[in-house]
């Protein structure tokens, strides 16, 4: 009995060993060892949210790659869920055109009027909020997703940082 449990244990460690690798954006990699980041690639709303259920679908952390291939932030806005969070949405200046990273891809969403972005049904509306900002200066935001089909909207509450806050060395 007590052999089967210490294999069992050993078993167990060894798994949950194997498990110490986080990949998703912000987390600590060794440059030495992991490839360098990749941009997603740039698509339509509808070619992203193709066949994909509108419930199970979440907005992703963009990362630095992201950013670079969007044109980087000199002149543009984004929006970070934290005061230092990576973006979650990025704006050009002009209010033209936006992208919010759905499903691996970045979506691009055309400027239709003061913080709104659509396309193929989908909607993203940035907003500022009167409560406050962040610590280090950058304004509440609010950012609202519609989503093709889906029966209710996104929320998030987050900050507008048009070169103002915070960045990461690969941001920059």
């Amino acid at each position: 009995m007590t052999r089967t449990l210490a294999a069992i244990t050993l078993t167990a460690a060894l798994l949950l060993g194997a498990c110490n690798r986080n990949t998703a954006t912000g987390n600590d990699r060794e440059a030495q060892v992991d490839p360098a980041e990749t941009a997603a690639p740039q698509t339509s709303a509808g070619e992203a949210l193709s066949g994909i259920t509108a419930g199970a679908v979440q907005p992703e952390t963009m990362s630095g790659a992201d950013i670079a291939s969007l044109g980087g932030l000199a002149g543009n806005c984004v929006i970070r869920l934290t005061g230092v969070a990576f973006p979650s949405f990025f704006e050009d200046r002009a209010g033209n055109q936006g992208f919010v990273k759905l499903n691996g891809k970045l979506v691009r969403v055309s400027g239709v009027g003061d913080g709104r972005f659509a396309d193929g049904g989908l909607t993203v509306l940035v907003h500022p909020v009167e409560d406050g900002g962040s610590n280090n200066g950058l304004p509440a935001a609010e950012m609202i997703i519609a989503l093709p089909g889906a029966k209710d909207e996104l929320g998030f509450r987050g900050y507008r940082d048009c070169g103002r806050g915070a960045r990461t060395e690969t941001e920059q």
